[in-house]
C-alpha cells in the first residue's frame, strides 16, 4: 500500500474534489444537499465503471478508445436477446460476453499485427458501433430508437437504493475495489506496470506480455458492457447510443487520475476520484445553468489541462530524482586510481 506521500497526486486530487464541491455548493446552495449529491451519481457512475477497466489498458502500455461502442454493443446485444424471448438473466450474460469478446479482439488485433492500438481500436469503435445497429434493426428499432418494455425489476438495478445510497454507487465502489486489488495487490497487477513501463524489458524478462495485455482489454470490454446495462436500465431502455459520449469523460477520469498515457503507472483510487470530481463537474455546470455544449467543452480542456499537468510533474519529479543522484555521486568516496 502506498504511503501517504506516496500518495500526493490522489491527496491533491481529493483536495481538487472538495474544493469543487465547495464552489457548487456556493453558486447553488441545493447542490450541497447530501441526499442530492449521492442521487447524482447515478448520472455518471457508468462512466465510472468503463474508467476503472480502462486505467488497466492504459496501466499497461495500451489505449482502448472503442469502450463507448462497446457499451453500446453490449446493451443491443441484451435488449435483442430479450426481445427474442431469451430470459433476461441470460440477455444480461450475453451482453457481458458481447464485451469480453470486443475486448479479446481488441486484444488479438494488436497483439497479432503489432499496429498501434489506437488505430487497431479506432477502427473497432466504428466496427463495434456499426454492429449494435445493425442488431438493433433486426428487433425494429431502427436508427437509435430503443428497445424498451424492460420488466420493472431491471429498471430497480439502476434506480433503486439502500437507504440513501443508489445500487449503482454500491456497485462502483465493489467493483473499484475489485480492481484496486487486481492492480495494486496481485502479481497481474505488478505485471502489468513492469509491462507498461517497458515492454520490450517484460519481454526479454519472461513475462507473458501478450496474456497480460490481453486480459486487460477484455476485463476493460467486459466493465464496458456492465457499464452498458447500468445504462440500459437508468433509462430502461437500450439503445445503439448510450455509450456515444462514453469516452471523452472515461479517459479524462484516466488520465486525471494519474495513469500516464505512455503506460506504467497509475492507481484505481486516482481514477476513483477523478470519476467524482469529472462527474460533479458535469452537473455542477448544469446546476449553475451552464448548457451542455460549454461543459463538454470544458471537458475536454479538463482531460487536456490532466495531460499537461501529468506529464508536467512526472519530469518534475524524474528532474529531482536525477539531482538526488548527482549529489550523492559528487558527496561519495574519491574513486581509486
Amino acid at each position: 500500500m502506498k504511503s501517504l506521500r506516496g500518495m500526493g497526486w490522489e491527496v491533491g486530487l481529493l483536495v481538487a474534489l472538495i474544493l469543487e464541491l465547495l464552489l457548487f455548493s456556493l453558486l447553488n446552495s441545493s447542490f450541497a444537499n447530501l441526499g442530492n449529491l449521492l442521487m447524482s451519481t447515478s448520472d455518471f457512475i457508468a462512466i465510472g465503471i468503463v474508467a476503472l477497466g480502462l486505467t488497466l489498458v492504459v496501466v499497461g502500455g495500451g489505449i482502448d478508445v472503442s469502450v463507448g461502442s462497446t457499451v453500446s454493443l453490449a446493451a443491443i446485444t441484451m435488449g435483442v436477446a430479450w426481445s427474442h424471448g431469451i430470459p433476461l438473466v441470460l440477455a444480461c450474460l450475453l451482453g457481458l460476453l458481447a464485451g469480453a469478446a470486443a475486448g479479446a479482439l481488441n486484444a488479438f488485433l494488436i497483439t497479432v499485427t503489432q499496429v498501434q492500438p489506437l488505430v487497431i481500436t479506432l477502427a473497432t469503435l466504428y466496427l463495434y458501433g456499426g454492429l449494435a445497429l445493425l442488431l438493433s434493426g433486426t428487433v425494429g428499432a431502427n436508427g437509435y430508437e430503443g428497445i424498451s418494455g424492460f420488466p420493472d425489476a431491471f429498471s430497480t438495478l439502476a434506480n433503486g437504493t439502500v437507504g440513501p445510497i443508489p445500487y449503482p454507487l454500491l456497485l462502483f465502489v465493489g467493483l473499484a475495489l475489485l480492481v484496486g486489488l487486481l492492480l495494486g495487490r496481485s502479481r497481474y497487477g505488478r505485471q502489468l506496470y513492469l509491462i507498461g513501463s517497458n515492454d520490450r524489458t517484460a519481454r526479454y524478462s519472461g513475462l507473458p506480455v501478450r496474456r497480460v495485455r490481453t486480459w486487460s482489454y477484455v476485463i476493460a470490454g467486459v466493465l464496458a458492457a456492465l457499464a452498458g446495462l447500468v445504462l440500459s436500465s437508468y433509462f430502461s431502455s437500450a439503445r445503439a447510443d448510450l455509450g456515444s459520449t462514453a469516452l471523452l469523460p472515461a479517459l479524462t477520469a484516466v488520465v486525471l487520475g494519474g495513469a500516464s498515457i505512455y503506460g506504467g503507472s497509475g492507481s484505481i483510487l486516482g481514477t476513483v476520484l477523478a470519476v467524482f470530481i469529472v462527474g460533479y463537474l458535469q452537473i455542477g455546470l448544469q446546476a449553475v445553468g451552464v448548457s451542455s455544449q460549454i461543459s463538454n467543452t470544458l471537458s475536454g480542456v479538463l482531460l487536456i489541462a490532466a495531460v499537461a499537468l501529468r506529464t508536467l510533474t512526472l519530469m518534475l519529479t524524474r528532474w529531482h530524482q536525477n539531482r538526488r543522484v548527482l549529489r550523492q555521486t559528487k558527496g561519495g568516496p574519491a574513486a581509486s586510481p
